[in-house]
């Protein structure tokens, strides 16, 4: 099985997402109280602690208001 936590796109990933809170102007914990997830889980993605799932993406997506499949292809670009 290939390692993820701590790969390029993995990384990728988490710069984006931390990158679009931020953009959106919300909290840690005002996404996790969106999300019905705690600040804490929110932190462990932004630092690369907690893999994301596809369905989480979505939801992540969802919630700060942008395109999944464009986050996607953002990470697909990132070198392996």
């Amino acid at each position: 099985m290939v390692r993820q936590l701590g790969t390029p796109r993995h990384e990728e990933l988490r710069r984006l997402l931390k990158e679009k809170r931020k953009n959106a102007c919300i909290s840690q914990a005002e996404l996790g109280r969106r999300l019905g997830w705690s600040q804490r889980t929110i932190g462990k993605i932004e630092t690369g602690e907690k893999r994301v799932t596809a369905v989480e993406l979505i939801e992540i997506a969802q919630a700060l208001e942008f395109d999944p499949a464009a986050a996607l292809r953002r990470v697909a670009k990132a070198k392996r």
